[in-house]
């Protein structure tokens, strides 16, 4: 069946890897080549944060990539939803789940991962009709034990935790019945990037991609 809604859509995006790379990118001109390691490395799924001038057009030069979904992170206005989606953005990622976003995106048909952390926050993000939500920021708001402890009373809600999430303790998030994923930027930090070290993160997509063993 095709997904329909935008928590289909963005949950079928995060069973493809147990890890989302969150990539911070200054030169577009690496971007192709990064994601075409990190999609040998097996982690088909990208977040390219609108947090750096170059980010529009990294994100265009990365959907050229086969095999990749490349998504716009930090979306924080209609505008930027829009310009994500001509950039050629499949899917995007906000921090909150305010109306404006979640419109935005429904509008332009672009499949949304907004975000969300206490109960509260859950449940109105779940009266918009989304039930698959990145749970940000990860370990400074209670980190696993408090993503299990939200699967008590809303067991039908899904994360992807983003926020601290490291080689360390990623495991502890993936093996909770409530996670799909993790988003993270160890696998391709941003000096990594810049240093061009492609080897190296190809080989920490691998170790990433074993995460969900």
């Amino acid at each position: 069946m095709i997904p329909q809604t935008q928590s289909e859509r963005t949950r079928a995006l995060c069973a493809l890897a147990p890890v989302i790379p969150v990539l911070v990118i200054d030169d577009a001109a690496r971007a192709e080549r990064l994601a075409e390691a990190l999609v040998a490395g097996g982690l088909p799924v990208l977040e390219v944060t609108l947090r750096t001038d170059a980010a529009l057009a990294a994100i265009k030069a990365m959907s050229r990539v086969s095999g990749g979904h490349v998504g716009a992170g930090t979306v924080l206005s209609r505008e930027q939803v829009y310009r994500a989606k001509e950039a050629g953005a499949s899917f995007a990622v906000s921090p909150g789940a305010t109306e404006t976003i979640i419109r935005a995106c429904e509008d332009a048909s672009l499949p949304l991962l907004p975000g969300a952390v206490t109960a509260s926050e859950v449940m109105q993000a779940n009266e918009y009709g989304y039930d698959m939500l990145k749970f940000f920021p990860a370990e400074t708001s209670g980190g696993a034990p408090a993503l299990k402890a939200l699967a008590g009373p809303l067991p039908h809600i899904t994360f992807c935790p983003t926020g601290g999430i490291t080689p360390q303790n990623a495991s502890a998030y993936l093996s909770l019945p409530n996670v799909i994923c993790v988003g993270s930027s160890w696998v391709a930090s941003q000096n990594a990037v810049a240093e061009g070290d492609w080897t190296g993160i190809e080989d920490r997509a691998r170790a990433a991609f074993q995460l969900r063993g």
